[in-house]
């Protein structure tokens, strides 16, 4: 294959993958919404809901440094492909139990379970092939498109759900999300994981290792790449104090403040929209030229929006400016997600080796998420003893001194030793 046809292949890559994921994505957020209205409306527990959040959160922890393993090892076409199969099999497994049985909680826990660990297999797979699919001037379009399809999904499950959740029954939810995950795997079906794949002389060496050494292999490459290893404790960090978010968010909107459940609704959406206007920015615009100088910004940024989440708190407002007010900062908490998340996916798919790709993936998936039950469990314990402000204030100082300590300049003239011949100057890109 020649270069222009591999050209022509990359922008069928890229457009197959937007339309994919954003089916892939919509479908789940239809499924993800109604199988949470179905659990707080047969229990009325938190518990029983939290418990489903934790069972999809914690196969993913365990097994997402195993598939990054085998995703350097066999072909990631066949791990994607078997990830999504595995998910259509368990909720068609689940629409024919509740066919004949009726949904039941337990039912609804073991299809989490199961989603969970094959939709590790093909998020970390993809994660780690995208280099392959597009030629790299076009991965910051690629990575935005991936944060497009995220938005969509936000912002389209719960309209949709919401639109089907009470007139139909909840085979129609496992059927919608079946529908689109056969669509998925079709349109990967088509893709060359390997058009822009480069080959190492490691590889053989690679798959004569044992499962341990080549995650021990790893690890030690990550601690070998300074600039790496400060954007993964960077990532673990920023996931562990945006659950004060998360929680504290929905803690002052709902107990403190009294918001409508309506007026909710629109302002968890504002983060889904500030999402999908960024993404299209980032799709229509040149490649970023200082990558972590725009995600030490952003990052610091947020940090400043998590302190400002407590003021309605301290200074009384209007309810229609409560409204407002928090329907920006989620715009704002979206729009800066995108700008941190699409140059440090492009940085990792151009930076780390391609031998290494799938373990260095499955390593970021494992540390994300591990994040979340933790900071969730934890602010959920402080929210009920400590004012709600002093927590989010608190989280906000410690964002911004971890920032500044793991992006400091010797880090990032390391990832960028260009940024040598512009002291001096105002860095705009």
């Amino acid at each position: 294959m020649n270069e222009q046809q591999k050209l022509k292949k990359a922008t069928y890559h890229l457009y197959t993958f937007l339309i994919s994921k954003m089916v892939g994505s919509l479908g789940a957020g239809v499924y993800s919404f109604g199988m949470s209205l179905y659990i707080l409306s047969k229990t009325g527990s938190s518990l029983s809901f939290a418990l489903n959040v934790i069972l999809s959160f914690i196969p993913r922890i365990i097994i997402s440094p195993i598939v990054g393993i085998l995703s350097d090892r066999i072909s990631r076409k066949k791990l994607v492909l078997g990830g999504q199969a595995g998910v259509i099999l368990t909720v068609s497994a689940l629409l024919l139990y509740t066919h004949e049985f009726g949904l039941s909680l337990a039912a609804v826990y073991t299809a989490t379970v199961f989603n969970s660990i094959f939709s590790s297999f093909s998020s970390v797979a993809f994660s780690a092939s995208i280099a392959n699919l597009v030629d790299e001037a076009r991965l910051q379009k690629a990575m935005s498109f991936n944060q497009l399809s995220s938005s969509v999904a936000g912002i389209g499950g719960p309209i949709v759900g919401g639109m089907l959740f009470g007139f139909v029954s909840m085979e129609v939810f496992l059927a919608v999300f079946i529908f689109a995950a056969l669509v998925t795997f079709t349109l990967e079906a088509t893709m060359n994981f390997n058009l822009f794949k480069k080959e190492s002389p490691t590889n053989d060496v690679q798959k004569q290792e044992t499962m341990f050494e080549s995650f021990k292999a790893g690890f030690r490459y990550v601690n070998t790449q300074p600039t790496l290893k400060a954007i993964l404790w960077l990532a673990l960090w920023l996931n562990l104090f945006f659950m004060s978010v998360s929680v504290g968010g929905s803690y002052i909107l709902v107990t403190v403040l009294k918001i409508d459940p309506t007026q909710i609704g629109f302002i968890e959406a504002g983060g889904a929209i500030g999402m999908l206007l960024t993404s299209i920015y980032f799709a229509s615009r040149k490649q970023i030229q200082f990558p972590l100088v725009i995600v030490k910004r952003s990052t610091f940024a947020t940090a400043t929006v998590v302190m400002l989440i407590g003021l309605p708190v301290l200074f009384p407002l209007p309810m229609i400016w409560n409204f407002v007010y928090y329907f920006v900062i989620m715009v704002l908490f979206g729009t800066l997600g995108v700008i941190t998340n699409t140059p440090l996916g492009v940085m990792f798919q151009t930076t780390i080796t391609e031998e290494y790709r799938g373990r260095v993936f499955g390593i970021i998936e494992m540390m994300s998420m591990s994040a979340m039950p933790i900071g969730t469990l934890g602010y959920g314990v402080l929210f009920d003893l400590i004012p709600a402000y002093y927590i989010l204030f608190a989280s906000g100082l410690i964002l911004m001194a971890l920032v500044l300590l793991l992006l400091r300049p010797s880090i990032l003239e390391m990832a960028h030793p260009e940024l040598k011949q512009t002291e001096g100057k105002v860095v705009t890109e």
